[in-house]
């Protein structure tokens, strides 16, 4: 006999859950206003899944726990598509002439006289994504497929029951059959943010990882892998904006309604559609759209104009396959050719060494473009890209025009040697000359001249200054750069020059603040060792390391002189951040500022570290802090790890221990998950403190 019964006590919560949870996932994924935060949520997933463990005949097709099970497949099943899944027609001319021209084409198949209405038409976007087609049985998600040829697709469904915008349930639907087409698509953060996570794996030795062209690409693989646990970990995104099969649902007389109607099935439909009156109205939201491109989430390589009224549509028909009421009216292309003339070396501001592609001018993304990214060196060598190639660039929204490939059917002969970063440069920074250094498994070159480079300046000398370094009062952005720009200061030491004369022909300060500024300088000169280290922003050197440095030497005089093997002896110094001390005390001219600053009057109590006997339960634990958390601060939850003999970190490694996040954590939270490190919340570091480590 079946313990299933709709009045049990188990199954009313398992239905409140499962409506709970799709309620708060359409707030979230497609509204972008969710109601609560996401522990609530987990909580209540993790709930639904003990009901369902401890109740099998409870578990249901669209149940939310089902978004993320699935088996590996070898392949996937073919899918015959009973309504066949048809392009529209592009129209290439992408000047206002070619909203016209498609008006006049319709006007003439309905015999339309100029004394006659203006045609009205529904126009939307299109998409860079790859099409899918969602199958619903009584309003259940039972199959999504793509396109394939028009006639036969994919089975891709347990990939696409991942993407949080798609729900396993349509609201109000218990159609018998009704097919929803749509774009699986990345919006444009997500895939910066995956290409970065992909170049961290690769920097570490990743095998089989790879970085992403562009978005759509990115897309396309996503939902064309056969594990859906790797389908799952990208970032994946979903519009409606049709029709397929339909059986037991009335279809809304125009397809502006058919647009308004899917979203009250609690399916994401962009808002950026209008229905408009004739050619003046497409060419007014062709015009719209182009302006508002590049501030766009996603990609979208035109927009798509539709007759509104599906009695029209009829009567116009198709011709080759192609609808005679739709066309596609494209904007200039993201992706263009050109020749790479050149590769310069651009020095960032934190002394990052990125190879500049110099280009033939290109017209691409609407904008003419010179100069590309590389990325780093690794990238550029893996890629093959070689002065004299024929390249592809790509320039999408705000994101910096990059190369993302070489034309090797185009490469000369007499092509440049392969990319060598250290070798173009002879080892040197291009602006200062300093020694360039890259740690081991990263993916950067660096310049090791931080306080010296003029490239480094501006955020030498903000980190001289932030709260935890030298806490100069009062320095902020903008009047470091008002200081830098007007020529006032071009190193640390003459910070302490500064007068009020100086200070206050600068714009926007008066004597008041110029006098607190010096105040502020003159109540930093009192500071300790570990703060100065820290301040000088020695590579890899970050407070924890500057705290065990200080301790260990005691006086500046004898880190200055350590070598390689006696900075080995400090606690958590390994190779990598012993060569960065060396490097940077190694260089004359790093040096003279360090001795400047002490001849400006910066001192400290020498021998300041005694020895503290008290327990260090996370001793050799390293930590990584993201996130907002309830009641500490980040700086009180650090101070609290260290006291516990612990090291916090800014980012996450295999080396990593424990991952504490809290409120709106981001990338690192995701990275521990891949790699299987341990992540506690406030309450969990505090009992973790409270056992000693254990």
């Amino acid at each position: 006999m079946s313990t299933r019964s709709d009045s049990s006590a188990p199954a009313r919560r398992a239905a409140t859950l499962r409506e709970q949870l799709r309620e708060h996932a359409h707030r979230y994924y497609v509204l972008d206003e969710p109601q609560v935060p996401d522990a609530e949520y987990d909580r209540l997933f993790q709930e639904l899944q003990a009901l369902e463990a401890a109740h099998p005949d409870l578990l249901t097709a669209d149940s939310p726990t089902q978004r993320v099970i699935g088996q590996v497949l070898d392949g996937f099943a073919e899918v015959h598509h009973t309504v066949p899944m048809l392009s529209i027609r592009t129209e290439t001319d992408t000047e206002p002439t070619g909203a016209l021209a498609f008006d006049a084409r319709v006007r003439k198949e309905l015999a339309l006289a100029e004394t006659d209405p203006p045609v009205r038409y529904a126009a939307e976007l299109k998409f860079d994504g790859l099409a899918i087609n969602l199958r619903y049985e009584h309003g259940v998600l039972v199959q999504a497929a793509t396109r394939g040829n028009g006639e036969t697709g994919e089975d891709v469904t347990q990939n696409i029951r991942t993407i949080g915008q798609v729900p396993l349930r349509l609201a109000q639907s218990d159609a018998a059959v009704l097919e929803v087409r749509g774009e699986v698509y990345m919006r444009r953060d997500a895939f910066e943010a995956l290409n970065e996570r992909q170049r961290d794996l690769i920097a570490h030795g990743a095998r089989n990882e790879k970085t992403f062209v562009n978005p759509r690409n990115a897309a396309a693989g996503a939902v064309r892998q056969h594990d859906p646990a790797i389908a799952r970990k990208r970032p994946l995104s979903f519009f409606a904006y049709g029709l397929g099969d339909v059986s037991g649902w009335d279809i809304p007389p125009t397809h502006g309604e058919l647009l308004d109607a899917l979203a009250r099935l609690g399916l994401p439909v962009s808002q950026e559609r209008a229905v408009v009156e004739g050619a003046e109205g497409l060419v007014a939201f062709h015009r719209r759209i182009g302006e508002q491109r590049d501030a766009l989430p996603f990609d979208i390589d035109g927009v798509v104009y539709k007759v509104d009224d599906r009695a029209l549509q009829k009567r116009l028909g198709f011709v080759s396959r192609e609808p005679r009421w739709a066309v596609a009216h494209k904007y200039p292309a993201q992706e263009q050719m050109t020749e790479l003339r050149a590769i310069d070396i651009q020095v960032g501001r934190t002394g990052k060494l990125t190879p500049v592609a110099k280009l033939v001018p290109v017209f691409v993304g609407g904008t003419t473009v010179s100069n590309a990214t590389l990325h780093n060196e690794d990238e550029t060598r893996r890629k093959d890209v070689r002065v004299g190639d024929t390249v592809v660039v790509r320039r999408a929204g705000d994101v910096i025009p990059e190369v993302v490939g070489v034309v090797l059917d185009r490469r000369p002969a007499h092509v440049g040697e392969p990319f060598d970063l250290y070798k173009k440069l002879d080892g040197k920074c291009p602006v200062c000359g300093s020694a360039i250094q890259r740690d081991e498994g990263e993916a950067n070159w660096r310049c090791s001249g931080g306080l010296f480079c003029a490239a480094q300046r501006k955020h030498a000398i903000l980190h001289f200054a932030s709260r935890r370094a030298m806490d100069v009062e009062g320095l902020g952005d903008k009047l470091v750069e008002q200081l830098i720009d007007s020529g006032l200061i071009r190193t640390l030491p003459e910070l302490y020059k500064l007068g009020i004369a100086k200070l206050t022909a600068l714009e926007r300060m008066g004597e008041k603040s110029a006098q607190n500024l010096i105040d502020g300088l003159a109540r930093s000169k009192q500071t300790t060792l570990a703060r100065f280290l820290f301040a000088l922003g020695i590579r890899n050197v970050g407070e924890t390391t500057a705290k065990d440095l200080a301790r260990h030497f005691g006086a500046l005089d004898r880190l200055l002189d350590a070598t390689v093997e006696q900075l080995l002896e400090v606690p958590d110094v390994g190779p990598i951040v012993a060569e960065s001390i060396r490097t940077f005390f190694d260089q004359p001219h790093n040096r003279e500022v360090v001795e400047q600053l002490r001849a400006a009057g910066i001192h400290w109590v020498e021998n300041e570290g005694t020895a503290d006997t008290s327990p260090k339960p996370f001793a050799g634990k390293t930590f990584v802090l993201t996130g907002t958390l309830p009641t500490w601060t980040r700086d009180e939850a650090q101070a609290e790890i260290e006291a516990a003999g612990g090291k916090v970190s800014g980012s996450v490694s295999k080396k990593t221990h424990y991952v504490v996040a809290g409120e709106e954590a981001g990338s690192k939270l995701q990275k521990a998950t891949d790699l299987g490190i341990p992540v506690l919340d406030e309450a969990g570091l505090r009992d973790l403190l409270k056992a000693g480590g254990r």
